[in-house]
């Protein structure tokens, strides 16, 4: 099956990097940089937490409103801390990690084909702005849209099926945000790159499910893209 495929995939990257002194140094430096950004940013958010559920809705004196005003305060502290590990992620691939990312595909993709496949021409800035261009559109825009349609989800009566709908179709992003490193870096086109996610749905699905594991998720967010990039290299058939 294409999920299992696809969790097997971002294991076995993981175990590449862990016996490869650069990738795990690498992988531990993105991994570093998201969780104290991560920390950071739930802090933040948490220490207003009371404030921010104050201004929807005061804490009723007594009742059975009581206790539908604690459910509402730890939804908001789930939804809070949700949103905190989003905006940590999302302003570490744009500043830090895209570029970390891509270092990671190239040795790897050296790794696999005893080389690395020169592809682009022009200065290294260039090329870093080409790279944070290409994360816009795979990452930002697609994470954004599932946050919000998960706060959406918890407005109506079906909210438990679309939070967990929404959550599928963020690991599907988040999949597609590393399997898309070689094919980015080779200036296919994006009509090209998402029909290479259309395609192979379900395999992006299982390689990011492991991304919904609380704790072990930024571990395995760490080290994707080398998992992602072996597993390019070998559908190519190389």
């Amino acid at each position: 099956m294409d999920i299992l495929e696809g969790i097997k995939y971002n294991i076995k990257g993981l175990f590449l990097a862990l016996k490869t002194p650069k990738l795990l140094i690498l992988g531990i430096l993105r991994f570093v940089f998201v969780l104290l950004l991560s920390f950071l940013l739930s802090g933040l958010i948490l220490y207003w937490h009371d404030e921010i559920l104050t201004a929807i809705w005061k804490k009723p004196s007594s009742g059975y409103l009581v206790y539908l005003w604690n459910a509402v305060s730890y939804i908001l502290s789930i939804s809070l801390a949700a949103a905190s590990m989003v905006i940590a992620y999302l302003i570490s691939q744009l500043l830090f990690c895209v570029f970390i990312m891509d270092y990671m595909s190239r040795i790897t993709e050296a790794i696999i084909l005893g080389k690395q496949v020169q592809t682009s021409e022009g200065n290294w800035f260039g090329f870093f702005i080409h790279l944070v261009k290409q994360e816009i559109p795979r990452t930002v825009i697609p994470i954004v849209i599932t946050f919000f349609i998960m706060i959406a989800g918890l407005l109506t009566p079906l909210g438990p099926v679309i939070i967990f709908i929404s959550s599928i179709a963020a690991a599907v992003f988040l999949a597609w945000d590393n399997t898309d490193l070689v094919p980015a870096r080779r200036m296919y086109s994006f009509k090209t790159r998402i029909g290479f996610l259309k395609t192979n749905l379900m395999f992006h699905i299982g390689f990011g499910v492991l991304f919904l594991i609380p704790g072990l998720n930024i571990l395995f967010l760490s080290f994707a893209p080398v998992g992602a990039t072996i597993s390019f290299i070998e559908r190519e058939g190389h």
